[in-house]
């Protein structure tokens, strides 16, 4: 197969084709990955104040009031909210809590119990949490559900608490589910990048995931000394990078000129060259970064294709010239 390492003999290319050589007039364009990291477009707002649910368990304390504390029937520590969402309390009996804060909930039983007591002094805590709970599963190394409490919980604590990510997992595509929704989350924005959106707090009932990387792959093939696949998914990698990985180029039989990238750009091949065959070439090769898809072939020298062809040729000839001499005797 021959390549127009040239530009004369790139000058009768086919026309789909484009082809760039690569200098230091252009390398800059392509030296970060063309993968950047998206925002979240997951809902931020501020983190809610903690809403009691059932099965919590409220502290209820009201002040120089020690007979309306723990009354028979309540649960050792407070009041467990019911199935139906509410308890019940001395004097005002039902109190609706489910969906409300700690500090709903006081207002009202202060409200009420001003029936029956001159300006009472109400606090309510919840003592146990038991009914808001966010879940995390995929690649993390202990995968759970936790409760929430009154301190906020984000996105990346709640993966901590989980045992943190495992070594395929994929923080470019975490999802949050909430409320039917999915959100993607580039964890990775916030975690190389700062940004802020990426770590969002969660809410009592999100489902979170984190899936497993999938392969991103760019592939050496031609006149490498060990031709592969190189993993892109960890980290960019360079041309220079990718090619000393794998041993370098063949010097009996690579072309230094030719060492090509195929990548398709919007449905068009497009192929980057890049000339190694001075120490400047793979300086700019440090500076061209890889992308997923990319296949990079170095072709054969001229010297090579002779080579072969003559290595071929002469046990033929020699046997011929052999026979010649035998016949002649």
């Amino acid at each position: 197969m021959r390549f127009p390492v040239t530009e004369e003999q790139q000058k009768q290319k086919a026309e789909d084709v484009n082809i760039i050589r690569l200098d230091a007039t252009n390398i800059d364009a392509f030296s970060r990955p063309a993968r950047g990291y998206s925002t979240s477009s997951l809902p931020v707002g501020r983190s809610a104040d903690y809403q009691i649910g059932s099965g919590d368990l409220l502290n209820v304390i009201v002040f120089d009031h020690p007979e309306l504390m723990l009354p028979a029937g309540a649960a050792e520590g407070g009041f467990y909210v019911q199935t139906d969402g509410s308890f019940n309390f001395p004097f005002i009996g039902q109190v609706d809590a489910r969906g409300r804060t700690s500090e709903g909930v006081r207002a009202d039983m202060a409200k009420r119990l001003a029936e029956f007591f001159p300006d009472p002094q109400v606090e309510v805590r919840v003592s146990a949490f038991n009914s808001q709970r966010v879940v995390v599963a995929g690649e993390v190394k202990t995968p759970n559900s936790q409760q929430m409490t009154l301190v906020p919980v984000s996105l990346i604590t709640a993966i901590n608490a989980a045992g943190g990510l495992t070594d395929i997992a994929d923080t470019r595509a975490v999802s949050v589910q909430r409320n039917g929704q999915v959100y993607k989350i580039d964890l990775a924005g916030f975690l190389n990048a700062g940004i802020e959106q990426n770590n969002p707090m969660l809410r009592a009932g999100d489902v979170v995931n984190v899936p497993r990387r999938r392969s991103q792959e760019a592939y050496l093939l031609g006149q490498i000394k060990n031709t592969a696949a190189v993993d892109l998914s960890l980290e960019p990698i360079t041309l220079t990078q990718a090619l000393t990985q794998q041993g370098g180029l063949s010097e009996e039989r690579a072309d230094a000129r030719g060492v090509f990238v195929f990548r398709s750009i919007d449905r068009r091949m497009t192929v980057f060259q890049l000339d190694t065959s001075s120490p400047t070439g793979l300086l700019l090769g440090t500076r061209f970064v890889l992308e997923s898809g990319d296949v990079v072939y170095v072709v054969r020298s001229p010297l090579s294709r002779w080579n072969d062809t003559i290595s071929a040729l002469l046990p033929t000839v020699t046997g011929v010239r052999a026979a010649q001499i035998t016949a002649a005797n």
